[in-house]
């Protein structure tokens, strides 16, 4: 009998554990909600923010080059996905570069600039 009981308070201390790592789990979970919510948030009021200032960091010189078709092209390219024939539309293994996609978004601007 004594077995059978240090077997049932082992399952016991067990089960306890178990709840107590979901609890953790379940605290943790509402964490990470709150702190994506209030970096969508962030990013949100800091994109405002550079409008009203007339800062747009993500306009670069070579964007204002590129037509705005080129332009989204490039946004896709950024955020990891491929814009060139070959692999248009998969995701880029690691956001490595992919010298068909550059060629796609900068190719005709630079081949317009050799010829002037």
């Amino acid at each position: 009998m004594d077995k059978r009981q240090t077997m049932l308070d082992d399952f016991e201390h067990l089960q306890d554990q178990t709840t107590g790592i979901l609890d953790q789990l379940a605290a943790l979970k509402k964490q990470v909600t709150a702190l994506s919510e209030e970096n969508a948030e962030l990013t949100v009021e800091n994109q405002h923010l550079r409008e009203l200032l007339g800062t747009d960091t993500d306009t670069t010189e070579a964007q204002q080059r590129l037509s705005k078709s080129l332009q989204n092209l490039e946004r896709l390219y950024e955020t990891g996905f491929h814009v060139c024939r070959e692999f248009y539309g998969q995701r880029r293994e690691e956001n490595d570069s992919c010298a068909f996609c550059l060629d796609v978004i900068y190719g005709e601007r630079d081949r317009t600039i050799k010829a002037s």
